[in-house]
């Protein structure tokens, strides 16, 4: 890969909007990379602007791009931030505040130019036309990637007992075996981590070729539907997440919330389906978070099928620095299955899948039991278009959507809508 002389970071900035709710969050970028660690600052409003930044200078778009495409830059990578839910919309009003998941963090790889959502089109198109002109297809072949019911689902994990190069599918974690990893969803290995007491991680070399029994920690994916439920108290010292099972110096995996749950994977807050109307599958990606945060946790979206989207509680889930979190996927395009696009360089559309997909989706349940869930614009690192159309239904209070030729419902910095505690909703991606 060609030397990384300069790190751009790009930051959120808030333009003037009615309801700003603000959550601070910092990362630092992945220690695996000669580059000097630099803090990234993020906010979480209701509509943004992107500003990049070169250390603490702000650089213009025109630079930024320039300095991108000669390989003088790279962009940071990816994140999932800390969530202040806006007010819920309206269902009577045509015009909605953008609920903006934003995301910042760093990364070795190499990123396209990041860009501004296009301008919506004057199309008319409804929700209820574009869905009902599409003949629906009949299911196809079940995903290679299980819906729930996984083996060893409800088992325990037999803490400080299994090989570390053995990965643990008997208790329902499911392997990735087309990331190269062994399985594995994601490596950080810690050679200066000895203890699960110790407070903080001082140094993380990320993983990319499967391991050799390294000490450190070693993320899985769980069946479509349900979390990880693993990862340590101790987190990186400069803002880095740390996720999954703890390999020790005796080459052992152990349990990193054992006080917690002895179970690998735990089922998310349910209600909330994807339904694929199109001819054509595409993936849906969530960031593998807390660990890496590479877009690696795969929903391969089959014609005709459909998949439950995991739904977290904030406050009952992963902790950042004192902060609640939410979950995060990336929204590939159709005919980009999850083996092509649930990884962080997708050979299949480099600048338009992966790290660089068009659409992300938010989604986290506040603590007034009320779920929050977002579609938006990829617009930091990605000048993507989606090119299928999304629809919210069901028991949601207010309008959110995305069709092709016209863009995201009230904003086209996305879009945010509102599901009751106990409600259901069904995200439709049609032609």
């Amino acid at each position: 890969m060609k030397a990384v002389a300069l790190n751009l970071a790009i930051a959120a900035a808030a333009i003037a909007q009615p309801h700003h709710h603000h959550g601070h969050h910092h990362h630092a970028k992945r220690d695996n990379s000669p580059l000097e660690k630099r803090e990234v600052y993020t906010k979480y409003v209701p509509a943004t602007v992107t500003q990049y930044m070169l250390g603490n200078k702000e650089v213009t778009p025109e630079e930024a791009h320039a300095g991108l495409d000669k390989g003088l830059y790279m962009v940071v990578g990816e994140s999932t931030p800390t969530f202040t839910p806006p007010p819920a919309p309206v269902a009577t009003t045509s015009s909605k505040a953008a609920g903006i998941f934003l995301e910042v963090t760093t990364s070795t790889s190499t990123s396209s130019v990041p860009t501004t959502t296009p301008e919506p089109s004057t199309s008319t198109s409804t929700s209820t036309s574009t869905s009902t002109s599409t003949p629906e297809p009949e299911p196809t072949s079940e995903s290679s990637y299980p819906v729930g019911g996984a083996k060893g689902i409800d088992a325990d994990f037999p803490d400080g007992e299994i090989d570390c190069d053995q990965f643990p599918s008997d208790y329902g974690a499911r392997p990735l075996d087309y990331l190269g990893l062994g399985g594995w969803s994601g490596l950080q290995f810690t050679p200066n981590f000895h203890s699960l007491k110790e407070s903080f991680v001082s140094f993380i070399e990320t993983g990319v070729t499967r391991p050799s029994r390294q000490t450190g920690f070693y993320s899985y994916a769980c069946p479509v539907g349900y979390l990880k439920a693993q990862w340590p108290k101790a987190q990186g010292n400069t803002g880095q997440s740390v996720g999954g099972l703890y390999c020790n110096s005796k080459g052992k995996l152990q349990l990193t919330r054992g006080d917690v749950t002895k179970k690998l994977c735990i089922p998310g807050i349910p209600g909330i389906t994807i339904k694929n109307k199109m001819g054509l599958g595409t993936s849906v990606c969530q960031t593998e978070y807390p660990g890496t945060e590479n877009m690696v946790i795969p929903i391969d979206v089959k014609p005709g099928g459909s998949y439950p989207l995991a739904n977290v509680a904030s406050n009952n889930y992963y902790v950042w620095q004192g902060k609640s979190t939410t979950l995060q996927y990336y929204v590939n395009k159709k005919g980009v299955n999850a083996e092509k696009g649930c990884r962080w360089v997708c050979d299949e559309d480099p600048e338009g899948c992966g790290n660089w997909a068009p659409i992300n989706i938010g989604v986290g349940q506040a603590e007034s039991g009320e779920t929050f869930l977002s579609i938006f614009p990829n617009q930091a690192v990605s000048k993507a278009v989606g090119n299928f159309n999304i629809d919210i239904s069901g028991d949601n209070n207010g309008e959110c959507y995305y069709h092709v030729g016209e863009g995201f419902s009230g904003s086209p910095d996305g879009c945010t809508t509102g599901i009751p505690e106990g409600g259901r909703v069904t995200i439709t991606f049609s032609d």
